[in-house]
């Protein structure tokens, strides 16, 4: 019996140091944050710099790059000095011909978005960097712009503001 209770003990203590030992994580966001370095974030508010001007982008773009980082990770926003920041403006949106139809109109139109960031980890510079993202989408030339612009430039926006998260917070 005394036995039998000393073979339990062990088995016990080597699971519960087995255990200890061994940690694993699930990310299921894709963030590689340290929150014990970083807690906060400013994101400056982004401007339209294109030569082509839609109003409602900047506050789209501005309202989707702060929720994906209230939604996918724990950092705080703060207006300044922010652990994380992110600042820069959208410089280009534009449309160009993508295919020609047999009576030698155009067939496709491609949309196009770009976005220049300033990314500034003020915990590990070395993580600091100044880059461009674009996105496009194609829309029927059959179509007005105003009857799709809205639904192609969100789609532009999600794209752009995916590849700004997994490039500041989601380093593998």
């Amino acid at each position: 019996m005394r036995h039998r209770i000393l073979k339990t003990l062990a088995v016990v203590l080597a699971a519960v140091i087995t255990l200890s030992a061994c940690t694993v994580t699930y990310k299921l966001n894709g963030a590689s944050i340290d929150y014990n370095k970083i807690k906060t974030i400013t994101l400056d508010s982004f401007t339209n710099r294109a030569a082509y001007q839609w109003a409602p982008m900047a506050p789209m773009f501005n309202n989707t790059l702060s929720d994906i980082y209230n939604r996918q990770t724990k950092l705080r926003q703060v207006k300044r000095d922010g652990d994380l920041h992110i600042s820069g403006e959208i410089t280009a949106y534009d449309q160009t011909n993508k295919s020609i139809s047999a009576d030698g109109f155009s067939a496709m139109v491609q949309l196009r978005m770009t976005v220049q960031i300033t990314f500034r980890n003020n915990k590990e510079h070395e993580r600091d960097f100044e880059k461009s993202f674009s996105a496009t989408r194609d829309y029927d030339s059959s179509q007005q712009l105003s009857s799709v612009q809205e639904e192609l430039v969100q789609q532009m926006i999600d794209d752009i503001v995916d590849q700004i998260f997994n490039a500041t917070v989601a380093v593998w």
